[in-house]
């Protein structure tokens, strides 16, 4: 599939977590769905929310469910999924105390399935996420979002210096560091050296890891988006760019088709998405750059394509032009991700 490099030259000017709101440009810790992922880096959060998916626990049957860790440590995880909202308190007969999941830990819960789901499909076999390689896979991703780098890689296979000359957020030394992490956790891959240093290519499971990510952000929405990162144009175009070639239609499936993420009053940028072609079933060619009349679109705001995507719904977006042709775009999307 040919890709073209769209707005790459918005990541310059763009650092892993700022954010610009009226007169104030905001510093975030992560990119948009980054805080939730970074999350499962960390021990005990996803066994905590895995054990109480069935029901209310007291600390002392909640500690043995998960392994037997020092009270220390559980109580120190249970305050963190607490103040984020994830679990609550409860007065049990007995005034005993139960820990259990709100609505907020339940969707937490499912980002942690999607995302063991993801590391099941390792090329290299498959990863537990409570293990230290499955949580060092997540925390390479986190912080190979959060440098931009996917975005330039979205486009087309860069060697570290062209990275550097596009990504004025980081250092060289710093990009570096990410992107060997990126090659040791199976992101990226080294293609043959042109005479400018050794390109680097995403695999397809890095491609496919945009599935925990959509449902992190997706989650930072609905609850926590006060204090996350907004989705951003460049967001947007790195999840599509990637994605785009791991979608399969019907072999009758042909034409053009444009994919339009609304950014809403409060947002720095009006759209952002995807124009493709359609060939024998496959997307041919795909560009971040879209046309002000396109043949045939499907958009709509951020949160409904979150939804969209994640749930399979295609008809929560406004579609015009070849319908069949745009919502089964949608549907290839869910299904390339979260249906392998």
């Amino acid at each position: 599939m040919a890709l073209d490099t769209g707005a790459r030259e918005g990541l310059a000017r763009n650092g892993a977590s700022q954010v610009r709101d009226s007169e104030e440009t905001i510093d975030y810790q992560f990119r948009a769905g980054g805080h939730v992922l970074s999350l499962f880096s960390r021990a005990l959060h996803s066994l905590v929310l895995k054990a109480l998916a069935d029901g209310p626990m007291r600390l002392a049957e909640l500690r043995e469910a998960v392994g037997g860790p020092p009270q220390t440590t559980l109580r120190g995880n249970l305050g963190n999924l607490i103040g984020m909202g994830a679990l609550e308190r409860r007065h049990g007969q007995g005034n005993l105390v139960d820990n259990a999941l709100t609505p907020v830990g339940t969707e937490l819960r499912f980002v942690a399935e999607v995302l063991e789901s993801w590391l099941a499909r390792a090329p290299r076999g498959p990863l537990v996420l409570d293990s230290e390689t499955g949580k060092s896979a997540v925390k390479a991703l986190v912080g190979g979002w959060g440098s931009t780098m996917l975005r330039a890689l979205a486009a087309r296979p860069c060697t570290l210096t062209q990275l550097d000359n596009l990504i004025n957020a980081f250092s060289y030394p710093a990009l570096e560091r990410r992107l060997s992490s990126m090659r040791l956790a199976g992101y990226v891959a080294a293609l043959e050296p042109d005479g400018g240093g050794t390109p680097y290519a995403v695999t397809p499971w890095l491609r496919q890891a945009m599935a925990p990510l959509l449902a992190a952000i997706r989650c930072e929405r609905r609850h926590m988006a006060a204090e996350t990162a907004p989705l951003t144009r460049i967001d947007v175009e790195t999840i599509l760019l990637l994605t785009a070639p791991l979608v399969r239609l019907p072999p009758e499936a042909e034409g053009p088709c444009q994919l339009t993420v609304q950014g809403g009053e409060d947002s720095e940028w009006r759209a952002a998405g995807l124009s493709a072609w359609i060939e024998n079933g496959r997307i041919s060619h795909a560009t971040s750059k879209l046309g002000s009349n396109p043949q045939s679109w499907i958009g709509g705001s951020a949160a409904t394509w979150l939804d969209a995507i994640v749930e399979g719904q295609p008809g929560l977006l406004e579609a015009a032009g070849d319908r069949a042709l745009t919502t089964a775009l949608v549907d290839g999307l869910h299904r390339a991700l979260f249906s392998p």
